[in-house]
């Protein structure tokens, strides 16, 4: 079995994050091939991160100062580690049986793929729409977590961007992207693609990453045969109304990288303008339901 490189990037998830180790180490226990190496990396949390080489003396703790973001912190684990497979994990995540071998014989059955997602499942037992196509316009009223998508789950934009209803038997299916909340990376891929791109504080990162990869002829593939579960969103809901702005300054990155290639454009004052509204009505519908809630409670 060839050697991995678990790299976690963790902001105020510790409790969670000691779970997700937890789950690692009992799986690797079942494998007597199992060869990793775990590297975490705190972007200056203040939930005791100290705890995790207390019971975990055998992971590798990094601690920033300062939240240096999602994909920096990515880039200063890839650049300590040299295994020739890296798996790319949110703390907030629990990896099930057989996971690792699983999603390992995967790539190395498959040499063109750059990276592999696997099946992820929400907490209540949903499977999250983790594997999709790359964005359009239409995405920020029919993405994953959007509320059209929420209120009509079936309707056929949302169906076109998350692309898990078309694998339904098939072992894999080659798709635009997959989320950065678990991903198995060849190492050669990334040196030839070139690092996550650290312009994206947080979200989008994952689908530019991908974006670049099939630019290059490397493949992205989704593999349900390996799952994890994902209490999602944990670090965001600290820090929810920077998340979300985080979330829509990405989106606009994103866009401004891929859709655009003039230095200035009325198409970016479009986007920014339509982000912007998204923004400020997700911002003030959730005031409204936070408002509610402490009305019902009084």
């Amino acid at each position: 079995m060839s050697k991995i490189d678990i790299i976690i990037v963790n902001y105020n998830s510790t409790g969670y994050l000691l779970n997700c180790l937890r789950s690692i180490y009992e799986d690797a226990a079942r494998d007597a091939d199992a060869d990793f190496e775990i590297h975490v990396m705190d972007n200056a949390s203040t939930d005791n991160v100290n705890v995790i080489t207390d019971k975990f003396p055998q992971v590798v703790l990094w601690k920033n100062q300062v939240n240096i973001g999602f994909a920096r912190a990515v880039n200063c684990l890839i650049s300590r580690t040299r295994s020739p497979y890296i798996l790319i994990l949110n703390p907030d995540a629990r990896i099930n049986n057989g996971f690792l071998r699983s999603i390992l014989n995967f790539i190395l059955e498959n040499p063109g793929v750059g990276i592999v997602g696997p099946r992820i499942f929400e907490e209540n037992g949903m499977i999250q729409g983790s594997a999709r196509a790359f964005p359009t316009p239409l995405t920020a009223l029919f993405g994953r977590s959007s509320a059209l998508t929420r209120m009509f789950p079936g309707n056929r934009l949302t169906l076109k961007n998350i692309l898990i209803k078309k694998i339904e038997n098939a072992d894999f299916l080659d798709v635009d992207w997959v989320s950065g909340a678990c991903m198995l990376v060849r190492r050669r891929a990334a040196e030839e693609v070139g690092m996550m791109d650290e312009r994206f504080f947080l979200y989008w990162e994952d689908a530019d990453w991908c974006k670049r990869m099939f630019e290059k002829g490397w493949r992205v593939v989704y593999y349900p045969r390996a799952s994890i579960v994902h209490y999602a969103g944990v670090s965001s809901k600290k820090r929810d109304i920077r998340s979300l702005l985080d979330f829509h300054m990405s989106a606009y990155e994103f866009f401004c990288k891929h859709s655009i290639r003039s230095d200035f454009s009325i198409l970016k004052i479009i986007a920014f303008g339509a982000l912007s509204v998204r923004f400020y009505l997700i911002l003030i519908i959730n005031l409204i339901i936070q408002m509610n809630r402490k009305s019902k409670r009084v």
